[in-house]
């Protein structure tokens, strides 16, 4: 069956790119041989594997410049179902992710659930699906100047609360 929508095939081969090259840095094989750009490096620089996450930030800024233009369109309930919609969706099938199989042999050989206390929260699916969120919103209620400052101002925030400077005299 044929889509309404239009594809754009570099960003689905991009995003179909960034997929594979997750699963092989997700997969390396065992800690004491695993090839050195495929595990992340140190806080002083950065391996190929460190460009997993901002590719597919990008893919999604990238799908969001094309969904944009038929939001003009739509009536805003419609636009914030949509947004909502799919943050949610990210975020849970992230969390679902850190939680699955749900269940564990416990030592009297029984299946027991595991329990939800346990499941980490801000995985990377997640941290994707707020970074859509938010970015959504900005770019549907602010004008582009407006987002810019928003942006490097929280990008800015980042870097002074998470970056260690080192001064020497």
């Amino acid at each position: 069956m044929k889509s309404s929508t239009p594809r754009f095939i570099a960003l689905d081969v991009f995003r179909g790119m960034t997929v594979c090259f997750m699963i092989i840095v997700n997969t390396p094989g065992n800690g004491g041989t695993t090839y050195s750009p495929l595990l992340h490096a140190q806080w002083n620089g950065f391996t190929p594997t460190d460009l997993v996450f901002p590719s597919f930030m990008f893919a999604v800024g990238n799908a969001m410049s094309f969904v944009m233009k038929r939001w003009e369109g739509l009536p805003q309930s419609q636009v914030l179902w949509k947004i909502f919609k799919r943050t949610f969706i990210i975020f849970l099938l992230g969390y679902l992710m850190y939680w699955f199989p749900f269940v564990h042999w416990n030592e009297q050989h029984q299946l027991e659930g595991n329990p939800l206390a346990t499941t980490r929260i801000m995985g990377v699916l997640q941290r994707i699906a707020l970074g859509y969120g938010i970015a959504a919103l900005m770019i549907y209620y602010l004008k582009p100047r407006t987002s810019y400052i928003y942006s490097f101002t929280g990008l800015y925030y980042y870097c002074v609360e998470t970056v260690p400077i080192h001064i020497t005299c």
